[in-house]
């Protein structure tokens, strides 16, 4: 398996070709579709939803990554997991419970996730880590495609990384969302990441020629 997994994000896809620019990731060697879930609510901005998921599930056979950036996500576990979503993360902000939701996420057979913002406290996640699969760390503002980078996101990834190493959590993965583009993957991926989501730095220009970079990028870390 590959140490370090790419995962294109939608958000930054052409919505009027979603099926398309899905087959296109899969065949040009993404390992995970990631899919920005945003309700205009927990973030300044609306989104896609369950339905969606489920009409772009039939064009790829890559594991379907569902972030979710809403309130109240228990309520909508059920019809990601239904829809076809294969990892779904929520925010230790948005949900008071959070073992209790990791463990919901788990009961439909699918990779349950933390996410965090960039200025919420590691140790938010530290207590229910054990329980988790991955942690999304995010190194923008939730809400929004192509910010800029926050520097700030590599000694949390560190810290993070370091925690889950003592405490024998070694084999929960770090995920990093927010401003990952080919001149930065190097620093981020060496800071902790291992799943690393890029939008416009993707998106923007030739994908193909983006994507091998960034592996190559990857490959030799």
């Amino acid at each position: 398996m590959k140490k370090y997994k790419i995962a294109p994000s939608l958000l930054s896809s052409d919505f009027a070709n979603l099926g398309r620019d899905v087959e296109m990731c899969s065949e040009l060697g993404a390992d995970i579709i990631h899919v920005d879930v945003m309700d205009g609510h927990f973030v300044p901005n609306i989104t896609i939803g369950p339905m969606i998921v489920k009409a772009i599930r039939p064009y790829t056979k890559l594991p379907i990554d569902c972030h979710l950036m809403i309130e109240n996500p228990d309520r909508y576990i059920p019809d990601f997991a239904d829809s076809g979503a294969d990892m779904i993360s929520v925010h230790t902000e948005a949900v008071p419970h959070l073992h209790r939701t990791l463990s919901f996420i788990k009961s439909f057979n699918k990779k349950a996730g933390i996410a965090l913002n960039p200025i919420t406290p590691l140790e938010y996640a530290f207590s229910a880590a054990e329980y988790s699969d991955f942690i999304l760390l995010m190194s923008v503002n939730p809400g929004f495609g192509g910010q800029q980078f926050i520097e700030s996101y590599l000694k949390r990834a560190e810290n993070l990384r370091e925690f889950l190493d003592k405490n024998g959590l070694n084999h929960v993965e770090i995920e990093v969302d927010g401003g990952v583009k080919n001149d930065n993957v190097e620093k981020i991926a060496k800071a902790g990441a291992t799943m690393l989501v890029s939008g416009s730095g993707l998106f923007s220009g030739d994908f193909k020629t983006n994507i091998n970079k960034m592996r190559e990028i990857l490959d030799r870390i």
